[in-house]
């Protein structure tokens, strides 16, 4: 990935989720300081994972983004993916607007939900958090 950074998770050598993390992303955000990363296709096998794990992912995304000295974590979701969007409500993220018409790659544009966090250096130390 030219720019940005792809983790993966595995349990007894499976892959078991993944997310992305991109260093900008003007599709959806348009021009901004570079001051944030942003999160994109996290995923987890409901199937192989005990519950929690995508909140997990989630976690390390943000140590992650925290320890660049980034203070944002964003990123998006398909508008109307009401669960979706709560599960990120609940992490601590909040709705800051809505992007309609993001391209989508082989595919028809798509109106996303965009979501923000801050977090801090202190996050990057504490896996706790």
């Amino acid at each position: 990935m030219k720019n940005g950074e792809v983790w993966v998770a595995e349990d007894a050598e499976r892959v078991v989720g993944a997310w992305e993390l991109w260093w900008q992303d003007e599709d959806a955000w348009g021009p901004q300081p570079p001051n944030a990363g942003y999160v994109h296709r996290l995923m987890v096998d409901h199937g192989r994972v005990a519950p929690g794990t995508g909140r997990e992912l989630l976690r390390a995304a943000e140590r992650r983004v925290a320890e660049t000295g980034r203070e944002w974590v964003r990123l998006d979701c398909l508008a109307g993916n009401g669960r979706l969007t709560a599960f990120y409500v609940g992490a601590g993220y909040r709705i800051v607007g809505t992007k309609a018409g993001k391209p989508q790659p082989g595919g028809a544009p798509k109106s996303f939900t965009l979501l923000e966090k801050a977090v801090r250096a202190e996050d990057a130390e504490d896996p706790s958090r």
